[in-house]
């Protein structure tokens, strides 16, 4: 008899054919069902302990499973699909996730009823055609203005926890931000909107600072803590007596000699607060250190100044004021200088807090986040986040559709009747990611109280009749009503994002037959 040949080391251990579709299918899921709890207004919290002791307690599907330790391979695409979502239009993660358990836990029935995963990857490709279809097709028609994007970014927030601010209180705040730094193209860079957090005072004390708002305090306690009317220098210089490239010996064989050196560095420190002095400058941040012999020459010029500040704060400092940043103060200029309507230092909570506001159209701005705990002021954080990356992606894009499960009620709609026009068993894939989607109203229903069945019966039926339909929540009331009339939507390019990554997550999922992993 011929002998087995090995390939593999004996250490290896692999996994083929059903049971390897079945682990992955099955680790998808379990990634989905962790967070689905977490889905709507009415969503619960998870907490999260880590190996330290720290705890997380939120609802927010992208930090829930980032904080996750999941091993497994196929799980952690489902990660990397929440992780892109977050990335490219900042919410609906929670939503990929299910939805991409929901298509696996679909493809799965079909595969054991000897449908070919080809044929279901096929079909699940022109399924989201149609769906993206049926996304164009809810379109709300009108310009997306102010008001237009306080709606979309109340809606991110609605069940997140914020302390004691409203959520219109400060959906309004987020789209000020937003509206402050975009560009005449409708272009907005979120790195020139801040997000600075601190504790010791209620959430209703968040606000939005035109400027940048840092956790710093003056480099000499001389120093004026606060400058109006304010010029201003960005240096990414050391402010100290230059030193050689090479490494220089001198020998001093007297006390006069010692003398004449101290007073020749003395006077080259004290140089460098006299010609920013003279250049009119009121106010530096430098990104390197000010010695403290500087620091107090500069004090005595009435010059604010700040040390060893980071190259981030450093840009926005830049964009906030017009200033260059400068890497010498040699021949510095006007023009190398830039504005601010106030620099100021304050004591909060027993720590200094600095705040640059710039003009009114300063390009950078800081969301000033208070809250009386840290849990408090780290979720009022991550729900800013969310309507942050709402409001941009509407913004941009001009384009929003309802919420609260409408879209996905159509979806499922339109591809059961688009169903019929595609051949062969890849129409049974169509159909099978239709219930997928399913899954989205029936956990909005499921959250919020209502039996899920009743529910997607009710949605139907509303659907059909009016072409709108879904599970609005308000306070303590559940209605199955139009969205729109309760200004719940959403930016249509989070349902696209979303449709996209599931389906491509759980497609690249299903075509693995083999599972091959080094012990």
């Amino acid at each position: 008899m011929q002998q087995p040949l090995y390939v593999l080391a004996e250490s290896t251990q692999r996994t083929s054919g059903a049971d390897a579709r079945r682990s992955n299918v099955a680790a998808g899921r379990a990634v989905a069902n962790a967070v689905r709890t977490t889905l709507g207004p009415r969503g619960m919290d998870k907490m999260l302990v880590d190996s330290s002791g720290g705890v997380v307690v939120t609802n927010d599907g992208a930090t829930i499973l980032k904080e996750m330790d999941i091993e497994h391979p196929a799980a952690q695409m489902l990660v990397e699909v929440a992780e892109s979502q977050e990335a490219e239009v900042g919410d609906g993660t929670t939503t990929a996730a299910v939805l991409a358990g929901e298509l696996l836990a679909r493809a799965e029935d079909l595969l054991d009823d000897d449908v070919h995963a080809t044929a279901v990857v096929e079909g699940y490709h022109e399924a989201l055609r149609l769906a993206l279809d049926a996304v164009d097709g809810m379109l709300i028609d009108g310009e997306v203005d102010r008001e237009a994007l306080v709606t979309v970014a109340e809606s991110a927030m609605t069940g997140k926890g914020t302390g004691d601010i409203a959520t219109g209180v400060l959906a309004a705040i987020v789209v000020d931000a937003v509206l402050q730094v975009a560009d005449d193209d409708r272009r907005v860079d979120r790195d020139d909107i801040r997000v600075f957090t601190h504790t010791g005072a209620s959430a209703a004390a968040t606000e939005l600072v035109r400027g940048v708002v840092f956790e710093e305090e003056p480099a000499n306690d001389n120093m004026p803590r606060s400058v109006e009317d304010a010029t201003v220098a960005v240096l990414d210089t050391k402010l100290d007596v230059r030193s050689g490239e090479v490494d220089t010996e001198y020998t001093i064989t007297s006390v006069d000699q010692l003398d004449a050196a101290l007073s020749a560095e003395d006077a080259e420190r004290r140089a460098i607060a006299e010609t920013l002095s003279a250049a009119g400058v009121d106010v530096v941040f430098c990104s390197k250190k000010i010695s403290d012999p500087v620091a107090a020459y500069l004090a005595d010029a009435g010059i604010l100044a700040f040390s060893n500040v980071k190259a981030s704060e450093a840009r926005a400092f830049a964009r906030s004021t017009g200033a260059r940043r400068l890497g010498t103060i040699d021949d510095i200029e006007a023009s190398d200088l830039g504005t601010a309507a106030s620099v100021r230092v304050e004591r909060h909570g027993g720590d200094d807090v600095a705040f640059l506001e710039g003009s009114d159209d300063s390009r950078t701005v800081t969301l000033y986040v208070r809250g009386s705990t840290d849990h408090v002021v780290d979720e009022t954080e991550r729900a800013i986040d969310d309507a942050l990356g709402v409001t941009v992606a509407a913004y941009e894009d001009g384009e929003i559709v309802p919420g609260a499960g409408a879209v996905e009620v159509a979806i499922a709609d339109r591809l059961r009747s688009g169903a019929n026009a595609v051949t062969g068993r890849k129409a049974l894939a169509v159909e099978a990611f239709a219930d997928a989607v399913d899954a989205i109203p029936r956990t909005l229903a499921e959250n919020a109280g209502l039996d899920p069945i009743d529910a997607l019966v009710d949605l139907r039926a509303r659907h059909d009749s009016e072409g709108v339909a879904g599970i609005v929540i308000d306070g303590p009331s559940v209605a199955i009503t139009d969205p729109r009339e309760d200004h719940v939507v959403d930016p249509a390019a989070v349902k696209r994002e979303a449709l996209e990554s599931a389906t491509e997550a759980a497609t690249m999922i299903l075509r693995i037959d083999d599972v091959i992993a080094a012990n």
